[in-house]
């Protein structure tokens, strides 16, 4: 009987390793290790992502300090139009409780 005839070889769907097994004897006779995934970060693409990161960190940052100027002139002017609608009414005594 032919040794390589009974064999076959089955790869482990969850680490990729390779088992060749031996149909008469019902073993394992040789293991190979998955391939090995490249772990290594990808400094270029982290370096980029920092670099996008801090830009938009400087553009929210760059449009609050425009938000908090404009915000004051816009208070000022509502307090300027509340001031001349507040002239134009006559002025009246305020109802209290007691006075009901």
């Amino acid at each position: 009987m032919d040794p390589k005839k009974s064999d076959f070889v089955v790869t482990c769907p969850c680490c990729n390793a390779r088992l060749t097994i031996d149909a008469g004897l019902q073993k394992v006779i040789e293991h190979q290790e998955p391939p090995k995934a490249n772990t290594a970060p990808d400094l270029d693409r982290a370096t980029q992502l920092l670099r996008e990161q801090a830009a938009k960190r400087e553009a929210i940052f760059q449009q609050s300090t425009k938000d908090e100027k404009n915000k004051s002139a816009l208070l000022a002017r509502k307090f300027e139009a509340a001031l001349e609608k507040s002239k134009d009414e006559p002025i009246t005594k305020p109802t209290r409780d007691i006075d009901l």
